[in-house]
């Protein structure tokens, strides 16, 4: 059974079925089974497939936000938009799919030579509670597309809203030999992957656990798209639109109670405007109100899982022991549930722990900085590299921020976001490969060459 606790209440949600390693064995074998007739089916036929998943994720989408308020605390109006933009993401592919996986033809000494892209089988999909359905969508929708067969297994915090997830995509006319859960602790998960007929792998989590999988994916030759963790740099130049900066900024750091990975983390602010962006951001955390996330006055719910409070605690304690000045927040709330206040943490120096880490909640750290080249530098003092952003004026700074961030997505007076029609992926310890766009599904395809007399 999956033992799963209400992270508004503490209290434990009654446990679900989860299966033994035979059974998910049997799983797998029943899904590759399913391959080789929806590989045979149409692009029109997988387009028309996709848009009744759209259709039906539409439909279900207020049973599917609630259950994501009450397996990992994401607020219900967050809940609502993220099942839509999973909809579009299976729509995006529905429409874009066959244009982005056409054969293309190829000059050499053949009287015809082209590349041509059949799906590699049974792809299994690792994927995070932070945004379940959305994280799914954007695994699922490009590989089906592509003719592959997919096995989804969640993480064991929700469980009840992968179950209805996949209940969507078979209500909608994808068969269960298509798509299947694996309702499976972690520590079967990994089995998974040396399962003959599973033949790529889509992870997204931890860098930790993304080394593990690459390493064991890798030995039995098994490609794989890991989208890891962030430290995302944000650079704040006096030039900016300061108020829309000041706003997209709170909001990215506090989207999904902090629990992102390509939320501003680390923000770098030109000296003349330090204390007044300081002072800024205090006043829109202190307005911030957490509480239960099925609530809409509510803007923010609890953090998922209490280890995952207690270490985002650590961190903050950690950095202000080491010098860095809390303006509000950073202490743990006497309430039930796992919630943790907004935090604004300033004067953050590297060396602490909150610029060397990770943190995954709603904690922001400022940091003074002189010119453009510095701001870059400390950008760039990281082993993550998954989003940045700049805001700024200034043509000359935009043109070298673009040249010189080291990330996978750049965002420039703007929030960094994922978007169905553009790639997201990191460098470094933020993994490799590339989800969404036309990028995306190429990822789980053989690139095949061929060469005719």
């Amino acid at each position: 059974m999956l033992e799963t606790i209400n992270p508004t209440t503490g209290q434990a949600l009654p446990a679900s079925p989860s299966l033994s390693l035979e059974q998910a064995h049997t799983t797998i074998n029943q899904v590759a089974k399913g391959f080789s007739e929806w590989k045979a089916k149409s692009f029109a036929k997988r387009t028309a497939v996709l848009k009744a998943v759209a259709t039906t994720l539409r439909e279900n989408k207020s049973e599917l936000a609630n259950l994501m308020a009450l397996e990992m605390g994401k607020p219900i109006k967050e809940g609502l938009a993220e099942v839509e933009k999973s909809a579009w993401c299976a729509d995006y592919y529905a429409e874009s799919g066959a244009k982005f996986l056409a054969s293309e033809s190829l000059e050499s000494d053949a009287s015809h030579s082209y590349v041509q892209y059949p799906p590699l089988g049974t792809v299994l999909g690792i994927l995070p509670w932070n945004a379940p359905v959305w994280l799914a969508l954007r695994f699922l929708a490009p590989a089906l597309m592509a003719g592959n067969t997919c096995v989804l297994k969640a993480d064991p915090n929700v469980p009840a809203t992968a179950h209805k997830l996949v209940e969507c995509f078979h209500q909608a006319g994808v068969p269960e030999n298509v798509v299947a859960n694996l309702p499976v602790p972690n520590s079967v998960a990994s089995k998974m992957i040396d399962h003959p007929k599973v033949k790529a792998v889509s992870f997204t989590g931890s860098s930790k656990a993304g080394q593990a999988i690459a390493s064991q994916a890798a030995s039995g030759l098994k490609p794989a798209v890991l989208e890891l963790g962030g430290s995302d740099p944000c650079i704040l130049m006096a030039d900016a639109d300061l108020e829309k900066a000041l706003d997209i900024i709170t909001l990215s750091r506090m989207i999904n109670a902090g629990q992102s990975c390509i939320a501003v983390k680390r923000l770098f602010v030109e000296k003349s405007i330090y204390n007044e962006v300081c002072e800024a951001l205090r006043e829109r955390f202190s307005k911030l109100k957490c509480g239960d996330p099925r609530d809409e006055s509510n803007n923010l719910g609890p953090l998922a899982r209490e280890d995952l409070r207690d270490q985002l605690h650590r961190q903050v304690s950690e950095s202000i022991d080491a010098g860095a000045r809390c303006l509000t927040g950073g202490d743990l709330p006497s309430r039930s549930g796992f919630f943790y206040p907004p935090t604004l943490l300033v004067d953050v120096k590297p060396g602490m722990t909150v610029f060397e880490e990770e943190t995954f909640g709603p904690v922001l750290s400022v940091t003074p900085i002189d010119t453009i080249d510095q701001a870059l530098e400390l950008a760039n003092n990281t082993e993550y590299g998954l989003g940045a952003s700049i805001w700024t004026s200034s043509q000359v700074a935009i043109d070298r921020a673009i040249e010189t961030l080291e990330s996978g997505q750049i965002a420039v007076n703007g929030i960094v976001k994922s978007d169905p029609r553009l790639p997201s992926g990191g460098i470094g310890k933020s993994g490799y490969g590339r989800e969404l766009g036309p990028q995306g599904i190429r990822e789980f395809v053989n690139v095949q060459q061929i060469w005719i007399a």
